[in-house]
């Protein structure tokens, strides 16, 4: 029993140990649009480009990555998200550094 417990504690270890923080989800996936602006894209950390996205609640803001909005692909650049993780993301980049 005790190697099992060892061994479910060494799996769950490796899987958060392999999960992607908010900021490397960002790098890998939403820089290339937000970070320039590009497409009309909000900046990411303004604030004031956000308000007004930010503003017709989250369930919308989640459903627009997922479906794709304006220029933005469905899915974003991050296709295998979560919703959580796209929550999150939406979050980060609508705060200011």
């Amino acid at each position: 029993m005790k190697g099992f417990v060892a061994g479910l504690a060494m799996v769950m270890a490796m899987g958060v140990a392999n999960a992607a923080t908010v900021e490397e989800r960002y790098n890998s996936s939403c820089t290339f649009c937000h970070a320039a602006g590009a497409a009309g894209a909000p900046k990411s950390h303004d604030e004031a480009a956000w308000k007004p996205r930010m503003e017709k609640g989250m369930d919308t803001l989640v459903k627009h990555v997922r479906e794709g909005f304006n220029a933005m692909p469905p899915g974003g650049m991050c296709p295998d998200c979560s919703d959580e993780e796209l929550r999150a993301l939406i979050e980060y980049m609508s705060k200011s550094q």
